[in-house]
């Protein structure tokens, strides 16, 4: 799990990670900003993804030809900030369906 924090961005991951806090604080304390904040995290991992293919097409830019299993392990690795602020925007959903009152 460590490997994959690492892999995905230390900045990004970091980030996620303290969204991530934030949404178990705000479950204690601010219930109506659980879902935005899951949100936030989504759009994290979506947009540093996008930096991440950004940097990646200027790599190949400037190297000219890469091997087409360099370029898709590279993709593999952009995929990793996506999935955990996925996973953080599903955890928002279900905490707050949790949360919701029964009629």
């Amino acid at each position: 799990m460590i490997k994959l924090f690492f892999a995905g961005g230390a900045l990004y991951m970091g980030l996620l990670t303290l969204e991530l806090i934030a949404l178990l604080l705000s479950a204690w304390k601010a219930p109506a900003w659980v879902k935005e904040i899951g949100l936030i995290a989504l759009m994290t991992g979506i947009l540093s993804q996008l930096y991440g293919v950004f940097c990646v097409c200027d790599a190949v830019e400037i190297a000219g030809d890469i091997p087409a299993g360099v370029l898709a392990g590279g993709l593999k690795v952009s995929i990793i900030t996506v999935i955990y602020g996925g996973l953080i925007y599903l955890l928002s959903l279900i905490i707050r369906i949790i949360q919701k009152p029964r009629i």
